[in-house]
């Protein structure tokens, strides 16, 4: 499976470290961020991730910025696109089984590298469930 990866300046370490962590778990990984600490613009790199989910360039993305809520909203404003913003893994997970979220976000000056880890291998690894959560889905859509 191809995952997606963005990010802003704040969270080049965090982006490099969760790249590396999805490529040992068998993930190829497109990196769609920043690649220096100089100042940027999030929404664009949240932008490009998103365009690159629904094109089906990717299948699913991480979104990185310094709390996620910013870089969550840009991807959220791609038709097509369900970001959810997650600081812990419960919410990752059913953001997965309740919303079947295609992308998720978090904040690299929220949570800590091992809680990110953790975040993304419960939203990796939990299943949509479908059903009355397919009709709020498409009412969303």
């Amino acid at each position: 499976m191809k995952i997606g990866i963005s990010n802003d300046h704040s969270a080049v370490e965090m982006k490099n470290e969760i790249k590396k962590y999805l490529e040992e778990k068998g993930y190829e990984v497109i990196d769609y961020g920043a690649q220096t600490t100089e100042s940027c613009n999030y929404a664009l790199y949240g932008k490009k991730a998103a365009e690159a989910v629904v094109n089906g360039e990717v299948e699913k993305a991480v979104l990185i910025c310094g709390t996620g809520i910013g870089i969550s909203l840009a991807a959220n404003k791609v038709k097509g696109i369900r970001c959810a913003v997650c600081s812990e893994p419960v919410s990752a997970r059913l953001s997965k089984e309740h919303n079947n979220a295609n992308m998720i976000a978090f904040g690299a000056r929220i949570v800590g590298i091992e809680m990110a880890k953790s975040i993304v291998s419960a939203w990796l690894d939990a299943i949509f469930a479908g059903g009355r959560h397919q009709q709020r889905i498409d009412t969303i859509e």
